[in-house]
């Protein structure tokens, strides 16, 4: 059932070619691409020596699968709003037209041959009708071939949601293997060993974020860096960001309440996916203050990598970690499939509703976080 959706779907869009890369034809056949290679890499995942690792790139595939069908269906939204209200614009030329269509083909043959003004009249109103009919074919071709596209993006639409809630469904299969998988993980290797009790104090401690990294960067691990997380500045710029989503908020940028914070803000979806963007050692996991879930990376020494507002954290203190290991996922619910297709046909961006904090601190400084990633660097 999951390869027939998407094969129609790809169908639909090879059978009419898209104009662009940013046609919904176009967005649309590829997200049905990147949906069915998600959901092929899922039932390979389990099979997985890094059951883990494969599940966690198995997100992020359905992810980017689901964000181009999005996409797609908000385009064909917009486009068939578009056509709709040049329909409304010309409704009487329009009305005019399919009137004059129906009369010459109803009318009879013989007395289209006749002009009651005799044969000169014939042939006059017979000129006329000649110069008149290739402009009467070229308004029937533009208002076919627009009746054929409004057509197309309901087929485009309906099949879209179809491969959208498998989509929906495999990706929170996805997530909820990865849980039991990191349950099930072997001990990762480990730096050092965590003396809660000496987290708490630190904690009980602090009030800000800032005094929490700060006395954090000051407890010695006792143990020396491994080779496999060096070299981490010689990386500025060239890094993923650790989740998916878009700038909301630059570093030391004021909010509304006119709040500057020493990081950026980036809007994701909910339940999407947090990973390493490097090899680290975990300093902290947990709940800190009022910023949820927080995760502390150290991916060099002196270095520290803050990610605050997760819904979900896995891992240990004093783990050494990968790049692209799964550090957990966001708040949130995934919305229900009524409340995706509205917001796609209203033509919002509103699925964004959770916020992923970004800090990152060289020594006692922090510094712009934005300049590390692809995504966000100027």
């Amino acid at each position: 059932m999951t390869r027939f959706v998407f094969s129609v779907l790809t169908f639909l869009f090879v059978a009419f070619p898209a104009q662009s890369q940013t046609d919904p034809g176009e967005l649309a056949r590829r997200a049905a691409q990147q949906l069915d290679a998600a959901h092929l890499a899922l039932s390979e995942a389990n099979r997985a020596s890094d059951r883990v690792a494969a599940l966690s790139q198995t997100i992020r595939a359905y992810e980017d699968g689901l964000i181009a069908l999005r996409e797609s269906l908000r385009r064909a939204a917009m486009r068939e709003t578009a056509i709709r209200r040049e329909f409304e614009a010309e409704s009487q030329k329009v009305s005019q037209f399919l009137g004059v269509l129906l009369t010459i083909q109803t009318s009879a043959g013989p007395l289209m041959l006749l002009h009651p003004s005799g044969p000169l009249g014939t042939v006059r109103s017979g000129m006329i009708v000649s110069e008149v009919t290739p402009a009467i074919q070229a308004e029937a071709e533009e208002l076919r071939a627009k009746l054929e596209e409004v057509a197309l993006l309901r087929a485009l639409q309906e099949s879209a949601a179809d491969a959208l809630l498998l989509g929906l469904s495999g990706v929170q299969q996805a997530r909820t293997d990865l849980s039991q998988a990191v349950s099930n993980r072997k001990e990762l290797p480990k730096r050092f060993l965590s003396d809660p009790a000496q987290i708490q104090t630190l904690i009980d401690s602090a009030e800000t974020l800032h005094s929490f990294a700060s006395g954090l960067a000051k407890i010695d691990v006792g143990a020396s860096e491994p080779e496999s997380i060096r070299g981490f500045r010689a990386a500025r710029g060239s890094l993923p960001l650790p989740v998916a989503g878009t700038l909301l908020r630059g570093f030391n940028e004021p909010d509304a309440a006119g709040i500057r914070r020493s990081g950026i803000l980036v809007a994701t979806r909910p339940l999407a996916i947090v990973t390493a963007p490097w090899p680290a050692t975990l300093r902290y996991s947990g709940p800190l203050l009022d910023y949820g879930n927080v995760m502390i990376l150290e991916p060099e020494a002196n270095t520290l990598l803050v990610l605050a507002g997760l819904g979900e954290v896995y891992g240990e203190v004093g783990q050494v970690i990968a790049a692209g290991t799964a550090l957990g996922l966001m708040g949130g619910a995934t919305p229900m499939l009524d409340t995706i297709l509205l917001d796609t046909a209203i033509v919002t961006g509103s699925e964004q509703t959770e916020t992923l904090y970004i800090e990152l601190r060289t020594g006692a400084e922090p510094v712009d976080p934005a300049e590390w990633f692809v995504e966000t660097k100027e």
